[in-house]
């Protein structure tokens, strides 16, 4: 299988089922926007963190490149004619949303409350999740935006909306983790 295949030259690429759009569709956006945020995950899970959290991450991985192919096949091209489902795959459900609430709690267990907004940063690996958490939130933005187009599988809002949740406990949890101090939003008189 060659990587090129030169038939995105002139900016156009194939949704699964075949389907050509330009490369700057909506559902291109969005499912651009996961593959993104699929990388800084992957930076998140190199870094010096503990292994139930790099186990979460590849799990989420994982479910990220699932949600990327239900966002890069268009409602008219899920199933066949046959009425056979074309995405052969596990798709991401109520299951794969409580997983994600599961480790939030688990976290949250641990963590001391939150009294203030907390700046982005204090440790490279807390700073990665921060980043995650905004692509994240693009990511969502987009599908919603996408949603109001063309009706997507409403799970995939819950999971990004829910993942960036979890990015945020991540990075609170990896500040305690790694005995950082959490940065304190605490506005100032000019």
């Amino acid at each position: 299988m060659k990587i090129y295949t030169k038939t995105g030259d002139n900016g156009t690429t194939a949704l699964f089922g075949g389907t050509r759009v330009k490369k700057y569709n909506a559902r291109i956006e969005s499912y651009g926007t996961v593959d993104e945020l699929n990388s800084y995950i992957g930076l998140i899970k190199d870094q010096d963190i503990n292994k139930d959290a790099k186990e979460a991450l590849l799990k989420i991985q994982n479910e990220l490149f699932t949600l990327g192919a239900m966002l890069a096949t268009p409602p008219e091209k899920e199933t066949l004619k046959s009425g056979k489902e074309r995405l052969n795959i596990p798709k991401i459900n109520e299951n794969s949303i409580l997983f994600l609430e599961n480790e939030i709690d688990k976290m949250d267990e641990v963590l001391p409350q939150m009294t203030h907004f907390i700046l982005p940063g204090g440790h490279q690996a807390v700073s990665f999740c921060h980043l995650a958490r905004c692509v994240c939130r693009r990511a969502e933005r987009l599908s919603v935006e996408l949603n109001d187009d063309e009706p997507i599988n409403e799970d995939i809002l819950k999971y990004l909306n829910r993942l960036s949740d979890y990015l945020f406990v991540l990075a609170r949890k990896l500040s305690l983790d790694l005995q950082v101090e959490e940065i304190k939003w605490i506005p100032t008189k000019h």
